[in-house]
C-alpha cells in the first residue's frame, strides 16, 4: 500500500509508463499531467519508494524469440505454504511467473514457456516433485496485456506541482 494517496497525476504516470516506461521521458509525462518534470522524476521516486512501481521490464514476446509453446499449470499447494514455494518455482528452467490464487482449489499459476513439449514437460514433473499437485495443464495461443485504463484520467493537471 502506498505511503500517500494515489491521485489523478500518480495514475497518469502510471498510465503513461505502462505505455512504453522505456521511450516515455518525465518530460512527455509532464506535459500530458500538466505538472513540471521535476514534479514527475520526484513522483515517480516516490511511488518506486513505495513499492506502487515495482519494477520495469521487458515485455518479450516469446513465441517471436523462438519459444513457442506458453503453458498455463494450475497447481495444489499446502495453504501455509504457497507463498513460501514461489522463489523456488520461478527457479525452474522455464517458468516465467507465478500467481498466488485465493479462490479455489488450485492456489498456484505457474505459466512456463519453451520451444517444445519436451522443454514443458519436465517443469510439470518439477512441480511434482516440490509437492505440488498439477490439476490442470493449458496451452496459450496468444498473449496480451494492455496498461489499466483507470489510470488513464482524462484530466491529468494537478493542483499541486
Amino acid at each position: 500500500m502506498a505511503d500517500e494517496e494515489i491521485d489523478d497525476v500518480d495514475k497518469a504516470i502510471l498510465y503513461a509508463l505502462q505505455e512504453d516506461a522505456r521511450n516515455m521521458s518525465s518530460g512527455d509525462i509532464a506535459k500530458r499531467t500538466g505538472t513540471s518534470d521535476s514534479t514527475v522524476r520526484k513522483r515517480i521516486q516516490r511511488l518506486e519508494s513505495d513499492g506502487v512501481i515495482k519494477g520495469y521490464s521487458a515485455n518479450v514476446d516469446y513465441q517471436k524469440s523462438g519459444y513457442p509453446l506458453r503453458m498455463l499449470l494450475y497447481c495444489t499447494a499446502a495453504i501455509p505454504e504457497r507463498s513460501d514455494r514461489i522463489p523456488d518455482i520461478l527457479e525452474l528452467d522455464g517458468v516465467v511467473s507465478v500467481q498466488e490464487l485465493v479462490t479455489g482449489e488450485q492456489n498456484l499459476l505457474v505459466t512456463a514457456v519453451g520451444e517444445t513439449d519436451s522443454d514443458i514437460t519436465p517443469v510439470a514433473q518439477e512441480l511434482l516433485d516440490m509437492g505440488l499437485t498439477v490439476a490442470d495443464e493449458v496451452l496459450v495461443r496468444t498473449h496480451a496485456t494492455t496498461p489499466f485504463g483507470k489510470f488513464d484520467s482524462q484530466d491529468h493537471t494537478a493542483d499541486d506541482p
